[in-house]
């Protein structure tokens, strides 16, 4: 299984950026997907989930700015972020896992993309 992460870069506050996180694993379509993301001194954390049926959830810290999606044509789960904020500065991860809690333990991982967020 390999997760290529894509999109990150440079943005002012209030400007918005979409992640892109394409996958290789067959049946892709029965995967959960996950974005996370790490600041520096911080733990990583969930940003947000999407399940093989397409619920999703969300970090509170992101709810009403985030969306997650899946295009399971194309093997490829997305993050829109909207109104980004500083805070929001993170190295961000895509994961997947074979079913079980979406909020748990991810077993695979992609190389993390760089958000920055400018004041």
């Amino acid at each position: 299984v390999q997760l290529q992460a894509s999109g990150g870069g440079l943005v002012q506050a209030g400007g918005s950026l979409r992640l892109s996180c394409a996958a290789s694993m067959r049946a892709f379509r029965i995967y959960y997907m996950g974005w996370f993301r790490q600041a520096p001194g911080k733990q990583r954390e969930l940003v947000a989930a999407i399940t093989s049926g397409g619920s999703t959830n969300y970090a509170d810290s992101v709810k009403g700015r985030f969306t997650i999606s899946r295009d399971n044509a194309k093997n490829t789960v997305y993050l829109q972020m909207n109104s980004l904020k500083p805070e929001d500065t993170a190295v961000y991860y895509c994961a997947a896992k074979r079913g079980g809690n979406p909020l748990g333990a991810y077993e695979y991982w992609g190389q993390g993309t760089l958000v920055t967020v400018s004041s």
